[in-house]
């Protein structure tokens, strides 16, 4: 018989507390390196490497495996293999391959059974729900038209050509109002420019996926924060997106939680403006204190968003220091609004589960804790810009990251039915009550059972 809702959570925490595990599945060990005071993607690889029992290898479920022979022949690029060396990769590998022929080419790199156990949570039955819903998705992408992926791209190549005219401007323009106006528009063809490449870093090697680092961030570092960590475990303490912002920000309820951390909402305005620079300057001053592989993580393209106040000082002719003024309010500005959609997107409500609340099972299935990790908004969904620029259609986004997100409304009604037959808490929003919601989950210490 399980056990009542206080219980649970008093068992829970006291496991927690003796084994330092988490909460929400006491039955893992608690993140490795996830307090170190660098927080960045590199220390999360490395404390992931500690834990996955993956002996230098790759490991998918419970063997390991050798892929460094098919690295540079890898379809989706060699970064992604270079990135989960040394890891577990059960889930990255599942939400990755929707072909069902690709699990047998796994046979040819094997290796040795792993020795520990997974530390993971989730699983993969061959009858539940992610499994069946992958198999439906594969057979209905063969349906949907060729040229559907044009719209993503052509949104982003606009965004990308009025960045660099609208910064450019920002900088000419003598009038104060007009300068201003400029720069707003910039700030929001940048913030939104970023959002709209994250659709690209999902995916295989190519060009677009550069444009985010116009940002000053790193898609690199963004596909080991968002795609290895964030979207692989969502709302758990192996959540990168979540920890990096400790101790600033704490999106997980915890019942010691500070009186600052609980007004969030408002730090969060005083603190998003500056992450897409603190991104940068952390990632530019870790190259002299790593070594090895973690020395080499830094690469030419980090430097890209370097270009923008190059272009605007080349076009508009104006002083080095006023566009470097320029630029500097640009990037802060949309660091602002991106952060700002970041978390009011999908996952930061109450009725999200976060670490700490009761799951409906210790080991539950990977899709369904996507569908109960975030809610969608009806009002997002609806068009195709703002699906690309708003990190719209998010649930299928989760269980299927590779797929333009152009394509994902045609998926909503195999998803939904799917959703319905095996009672996946599926639920839509609108983006005010996400709003509304991010501010009720910053204050929330008490921990939630899901039923």
């Amino acid at each position: 018989m399980a056990p009542k809702e206080s219980e649970w959570v008093e068992l829970a925490q006291k496991r927690a507390e003796e084994k330092k595990t988490h909460v929400t599945f006491p039955q893992l060990k608690y993140p490795s390196l996830r307090d170190d005071i660098s927080k960045d993607p590199v220390t999360w690889l490395a404390g992931k490497a500690m834990d996955d029992g993956a002996e230098g290898l790759w490991r998918v479920y419970d063997k390991l495996y050798d892929f460094t022979s098919f690295m540079k022949r890898h379809p989706g690029g060699e970064e992604w293999l270079e990135l989960t060396q040394g890891t577990d990769i059960t889930e990255a590998f599942e939400a990755h391959h929707l072909n069902p022929t690709t699990a047998q080419l796994l046979d040819k790199f094997y290796i040795r059974d792993a020795t520990a156990p997974r530390n993971s949570p989730f699983t993969f039955k061959e009858d539940g729900f992610y499994k069946t819903l992958k198999r439906a998705v594969f057979e209905e992408l063969k349906n949907i038209p060729k040229d559907v992926s044009k719209a993503a791209d052509r949104i982003t190549d606009a965004l990308f050509v009025s960045l660099l005219c609208s910064s450019a401007m920002a900088a000419w323009v003598k009038n104060y109002y007009a300068a201003h106006v400029w720069y707003i528009f910039a700030s929001v063809n940048l913030a939104l420019l970023t959002v709209a490449c994250h659709n690209y870093i999902h995916r295989r090697t190519n060009w677009r996926m550069y444009l985010f680092n116009m940002s000053m961030w790193s898609y690199r570092d963004f596909r080991v924060s968002h795609v290895i960590s964030h979207h692989l475990y969502t709302n758990t303490l192996m959540d990168l997106e979540i920890s990096s912002l400790e101790p600033v920000l704490f999106y997980n309820p915890r019942k010691d939680k500070p009186l600052y951390g609980k007004l969030g909402f408002i730090t969060e305005l005083l603190f998003f403006p500056f992450v897409f620079f603190l991104s940068f300057f952390k990632r530019f001053f870790s190259v002299f204190l790593r070594k090895g592989f973690f020395k080499k993580h830094y690469r030419w393209h980090d430097g890209l968003g370097l270009l923008l106040p190059v272009c605007m000082w080349v076009v508009s002719g104006t002083s080095v220091p006023h566009v470097l003024y320029t630029w500097s309010w640009i990037v802060c500005t949309g660091s602002l609004i991106f952060y700002s959609i970041g978390v009011n997107a999908a996952h930061h409500h109450p009725d999200a589960i976060k670490d700490g609340d009761q799951p409906r099972s210790e080991t539950p299935d990977w899709g369904e804790h996507q569908v109960e990790a975030l809610l969608d908004r009806k009002d997002v969904n609806g068009s195709v810009f703002a699906v690309v620029t708003l990190f719209g259609d998010h649930a299928l986004h989760h269980m299927f990251p590779t797929l333009d997100h152009a394509i994902l409304r045609y998926l909503h009604p195999v998803f939904v039915e799917l959703c319905e037959k095996f009672q996946a808490n599926y639920r839509v929003s609108t983006q005010f009550q996400m709003v509304l919601g991010q501010i009720q989950e910053v204050m929330r210490t008490d921990f939630k059972t899901r039923k």
